[in-house]
């Protein structure tokens, strides 16, 4: 391990003394484990042998977020794609479960949140993906069934992913500087497809994805995907495929869902057939897409899901109801 590389790969990238000090411990002992046995020694970190990592740090009881995501950051920093993608599948969304354990027993109070995960094992972040559609099946049915639509829609609509403002105050700022709502939109526009361009060049990955041309010039034919599309003060807004290089190539429409798919909770499930999560779990994509807006505005929004893949759709839209006075 470069481990002064690695520590300062953490600092330009402003994580705490703390942090750097966990994820530097735990990539020693990721290498150690590999040193261990023989069959891994003399193998770069990839895909099976991260796995079997993450599964040991399972099986102790150690696989938190912070360790996790330690392997993901040094993959970045030493451009190894398998071992960050890899670990990137356990740590994106990890929060889900414990968000939304939290948030029901916030909305409708412990006794009601017992009986909804009841003789239920909150899956840790190193619970294989191939596992988290049945667990979050049993409690989305269970809420559906005990809850009422209002509750259930309260509960989702804002998102189970833990979403800072100061993510976003970017892009309020920008709106700001604009004169309208369609000029910030087509400003938007051109920044997204510059960004996938630049990214593209660079030969980067967009979060988990391959960037090629075919992939540029398929955001940019579709309005609702690069800029969103303004029709009164409803926005309509499509996501991105998670792996659009692929999701385009794909001729059988499961498939082509299963790469649309953001959601780690869910999108296993479609791969194998089994898509038994009711759709109305994609209202919490819907709050994860609003969001933005949200800071955009300074107030609470409303959002519907128009199309999911989960409801058998092949994209994921979103109507965001804007303020009045926009």
């Amino acid at each position: 391990m470069d481990k002064e590389g690695f520590r300062q790969f953490l600092k330009v990238n402003h994580h705490p003394d703390e942090r750097i000090n966990q994820h530097i411990q735990i990539i020693a002992q990721f290498e150690d484990f590999l040193a261990s046995d023989p069959s891994l020694s003399n193998q770069h970190p990839g895909t099976e042998n991260t796995l079997e990592y993450i599964s040991f740090l399972t099986a102790v009881r150690k696989d938190t977020y912070d360790n996790i995501a330690a392997l993901a950051r040094y993959g970045l920093f030493t451009n190894n794609r398998p071992l960050y993608l890899t670990a990137l599948q356990f740590v994106d969304g990890g929060e889900v479960m414990e968000n939304l354990y939290s948030k029901v027993a916030d909305r409708v109070g412990t006794s009601k949140r017992d009986q909804i995960f009841q003789d239920l094992h909150l899956p840790t972040i190193g619970t294989p993906v191939e596992q988290r559609p049945a667990i979050m099946k049993t409690v989305i049915d269970r809420m559906l069934d005990l809850l009422d639509e209002q509750t259930f829609e309260s509960i989702l609509s804002d998102s189970l992913r833990t979403l800072k403002d100061e993510w976003y105050k970017d892009g309020r700022q920008k709106y700001l500087e604009s004169t309208s709502l369609d000029e910030y939109l087509d400003r938007r526009s051109i920044e997204y497809i510059a960004e996938l361009e630049q990214i593209k060049n660079e030969g980067r990955l967009y979060f988990n994805q391959e960037i090629t041309d075919e992939v540029v010039e398929f955001v940019r034919s579709q309005p609702e995907m690069a800029r969103g599309v303004r029709e009164g003060n409803i926005l309509y807004a499509v996501k991105i495929p998670f792996m659009a290089k692929e999701y385009i190539l794909e001729q059988d429409k499961r498939m082509k869902r299963y790469y649309g798919c953001h959601c780690p909770w869910v999108r296993e499930s479609i791969k194998n057939g089994n898509e038994t999560v009711s759709p109305r779990f994609c209202l919490c994509s819907a709050g994860f897409e609003k969001k933005p807006w949200e800071v955009i505005f300074d107030q609470p929004l409303q959002v519907e899901v128009v199309e999911s893949v989960l409801n058998g759709d092949l994209r994921c839209k979103f109507a965001i109801h804007l303020p009045e006075n926009v």
